[in-house]
C-alpha cells in the first residue's frame, strides 16, 4: 500500500514540476517577444533598471489589491495632475525620450500660454451666443460680428470681474473639465469640443507674430522635456498682419522654417524639426488635388524640411482615404506619406478600412493605428514592411475610444514588439506635458507588469529609427550620450 501511495505522490509531483516548467517556458516565450527584449542592459542600466522597476511595482502592487485607488483606470483629467507628484513621472521626464512624430502645431502648448496671448495689444474680441471670435486688426475689424467688436484689452478692464474673466476665457483653449464623463458622453461630443478649440484660436494663432512665437516656444518646451527632434503636422491655415498681408500654405511653410533656423542657432543643442503637411481630410477629390499641388510647392522649396504629406480630421464623419486613392497614388512617387487611420472604435466601417488604404498607398508611419488590433493581416504587414504606429494613448483617452487605458490597444502592440512610436498628439489642448505623461501612463498602465528600462530605450530608440531625421547614426549616438548620463543620474541618486 505504501508503495502505491509513494508512486502517487511521485507522479503528482512530477505533473506540478512539468506544469511549472511549461508555465516558466511559456512565459519566456512572452518576454521574449515583447518590444525591448532584444536590448541588453549595461551593469549601470540594471541598477537603474532596479530602481525604476521597484517604484513601477509598489504603484501596481498597491492598485492591485486597491483597485479602486488606480489612477490610470479613471478619466485622464481626474489625475494627470496627481501622478506629476509621484517619483515614477520625475524619474520619466528626466529621461531622454528620443523623438515626437505625432504632434499637431496649435494644440501643442498650454491654455495658460494661450491666455496669456490675449493680452497682446491690437487684439479685438467679439462676444456672441455660445462663440467667441479674436481678431488682431489696428482698428475696428470689417468681418462680422453678431454684436459688436472691441478691443479685448477694453473688455477685461471693463469687466467686474478680471479673474473670473480670464478663467472663463481660459475654458475656451482646453477640454479640461471636472466632470469629463459627463460633459464628454461618447466620441463625437469630444470631438466637437476639440474641433471648436481649433475653430476658436484660429485667428489668434495665425496672427503672423504668433505663429511664429508658439511654434518657437512649442519647440522649447518639447526640447525642455527631453525630445531631440519633432516632426509636426499643420493644416498650414493663411497667416496674417496688422499691414494686410496674407500669406498662403507655402508661405506658412517657409515661415515654420525660419523660425526653425532661428530656435536652432539659440539651442543647438537640439536636433530639428520637419513638417508634414497634413491639411483636412473633409473634402473633395479636387481639393485634395490641390493639397498635393501645395505640397510639392513645399518640397521643392524646402525639400530638407518636408517630411511628408497626411490628411487629418474625424474619420468617422471624414471622407475615407479610399475617396482619393487615385490621386495619392499618382503623388506617391514624389510624397512621402504619414496618414492618420484606423482611430475609429468601428469595425468593417470606412473609418476602420482606411487602415487598408494607407498600408496599399505604402504610407511610412500610421497615426493611431487604434483599430489595427483586429486586423491580423494588417498586423503582419505592418510589421514585414516595417511602418511604425504612431500611438498617443492620452489622446486616446480624452478623445473617447478608450475608457480604461488597462485596455488599449497597444498593450498588445507591445507584447508582439510591433514598431512602435510613443507621441502625444494635442497635449497641450488637455493640459499633458509635451510627452511624459504618455510615457508614464503607457510604463505604468498599459504595458506589461514585467515590461522595464528595455522597453523604455526601445521606444524613444524607435522614434529615432522610424523617424525622417537623415543622419540617424548621428541622432542615435547622441541619444546614446544623453542615456548614459540619464542612467549615472539614477544610480547616483541625482534625478
Amino acid at each position: 500500500m505504501s508503495i502505491v501511495i509513494c508512486l502517487f505522490y511521485f507522479i503528482v509531483a512530477t505533473a506540478a514540476k512539468n506544469a511549472i516548467e511549461d508555465r516558466n517556458k511559456l512565459l519566456e516565450r512572452e518576454l521574449k517577444m515583447m518590444l525591448g527584449s532584444d536590448i541588453s542592459l549595461s551593469d549601470s542600466e540594471m541598477k537603474a533598471n532596479e530602481i525604476i522597476m521597484d517604484l513601477k511595482i509598489k504603484e501596481l502592487d498597491y492598485a492591485f489589491h486597491h483597485p479602486q485607488t488606480f489612477n490610470l483606470s479613471k478619466h485622464f483629467f481626474d489625475y494627470k495632475d496627481e501622478v506629476e507628484d509621484t517619483e515614477l513621472f520625475k524619474l520619466l521626464q528626466q529621461m531622454p525620450k528620443g523623438a515626437v512624430l505625432h504632434a499637431h502645431d496649435t494644440g501643442l502648448l498650454s491654455p495658460d500660454y494661450v491666455l496669456e496671448l490675449t493680452y497682446m495689444k491690437d487684439l479685438y474680441v467679439c462676444f456672441q451666443k455660445g462663440q467667441v471670435q479674436f481678431l488682431f486688426s489696428e482698428n475696428i475689424p470689417k468681418t462680422p460680428c453678431a454684436v459688436k467688436w472691441q478691443l479685448l484689452s477694453d473688455a477685461r478692464l471693463s469687466s467686474s470681474n478680471v479673474e473670473k474673466f480670464d478663467a472663463d476665457l481660459r475654458k475656451l483653449f482646453t477640454l479640461v473639465v471636472s466632470n469629463p464623463k459627463e460633459v464628454y458622453s461618447d466620441v463625437n461630443a469630444a470631438w466637437r469640443k476639440f474641433q471648436q478649440y481649433f475653430i476658436t484660436t484660429g485667428p489668434l494663432l495665425s496672427y503672423k507674430p504668433v505663429w511664429e512665437q508658439y511654434f518657437y516656444d512649442t519647440l522649447k518646451a518639447f526640447r525642455e522635456d527631453n525630445v531631440m527632434y519633432i516632426e509636426i503636422r499643420s493644416v498650414l491655415p493663411e497667416l496674417y498682419d496688422l499691414d494686410g498681408n496674407v500669406y498662403d500654405s507655402v508661405e506658412t511653410a517657409l515661415i515654420y522654417k525660419e523660425v526653425l533656423d532661428r530656435f536652432m542657432e539659440d539651442y543647438p543643442d537640439f536636433y530639428g524639426a520637419k513638417l508634414i503637411y497634413a491639411p483636412f481630410r473633409m473634402v473633395d477629390t479636387k481639393t485634395v488635388k490641390k493639397y498635393i499641388d501645395i505640397a510639392k510647392e513645399i518640397k521643392r522649396l524646402a525639400p530638407d524640411f518636408l517630411a511628408g504629406f497626411d490628411l487629418v480630421g474625424q474619420e468617422d464623419i471624414g471622407a475615407p482615404t479610399k475617396d482619393f486613392l487615385s490621386e495619392l497614388e499618382e503623388a506617391k512617387s514624389e510624397l512621402d506619406f504619414f496618414f492618420h487611420a484606423g482611430e475609429t472604435n468601428w469595425y468593417g466601417t470606412s473609418s476602420d478600412e482606411n487602415l487598408l488604404d494607407v498600408i496599399a498607398l505604402d504610407t511610412k508611419r500610421i497615426g493611431h493605428a487604434f483599430a489595427l488590433i483586429k486586423h491580423p493581416v494588417l498586423l503582419e504587414e505592418v510589421k514585414k514592411r516595417g511602418i511604425a504606429l504612431e500611438v498617443n494613448v492620452v489622446s486616446n483617452v480624452v478623445l473617447k475610444l478608450v475608457d480604461d487605458v488597462r485596455n488599449h490597444p497597444l498593450a498588445a502592440f507591445l507584447a508582439q514588439d510591433l514598431p512602435v512610436v510613443l507621441s502625444s498628439d494635442d497635449p497641450g489642448v488637455w493640459e499633458a506635458t509635451p510627452l511624459t505623461h504618455d510615457f508614464y501612463v503607457t510604463f505604468l498602465g498599459v504595458a506589461s507588469r514585467h515590461a522595464d528600462l528595455k522597453m523604455l530605450k526601445k521606444l524613444a530608440l524607435n522614434s529615432l529609427y522610424y523617424s525622417t531625421y537623415p543622419n540617424k547614426d548621428k541622432i542615435v549616438h547622441e541619444f546614446e550620450i544623453r542615456w548614459t548620463k540619464f542612467i549615472d543620474n539614477i544610480v547616483k541618486d541625482k534625478w
